[in-house]
């Protein structure tokens, strides 16, 4: 079965020492059978590894190659979110406090009734609150 995969997963995936047991396995799960993110997920990501380099934490050989190494992975961008951001994602925030952006990996979850791998404790929490299966933490 696949899943959504949210962006503190994949971060703590591409920054090793931030990788636990519980994140390999997310990705062992998305190279098998896949994963779904919502479009603004390409751009969280690329961000906080820009934001990496910019504070010296990495450089831009590392910042490339985490992007080519995810770029090999069966993820595919759910292009029915954007259509979902004026209603259900927006309620979803709304009813749980939850910034639009991490709306859109619940509603995501909840729509494609798949599993959700995120580290956000917030969005963790309103996950829990929908019945939608957590993944990514122990």
């Amino acid at each position: 079965m696949s899943l959504v995969l949210d962006s503190s997963v994949a971060l703590a995936w591409a920054y090793s020492d931030e990788a636990t047991q519980a994140i390999r396995d997310v990705f062992d799960r998305i190279a098998d059978n896949g994963a779904y993110v919502p479009p603004l997920w390409q751009l969280e990501v690329a961000n906080v590894l820009q934001m990496g380099v910019k504070r010296g934490r990495t450089g831009g050989n590392f910042r490339d190659a985490a992007l080519a190494d995810l770029a090999l992975l069966p993820i595919r961008l759910d292009l029915e979110t954007d259509r979902q951001a004026w209603g259900g994602t927006m309620q979803l925030a709304i009813h749980h406090g939850l910034t639009s952006y991490d709306a859109a990996y619940l509603e995501l979850a909840q729509r494609r009734k798949l599993p959700l791998a995120t580290l956000d404790r917030e969005l963790r929490a309103a996950a829990k609150a929908e019945g939608i299966v957590l993944l990514g933490k122990t």
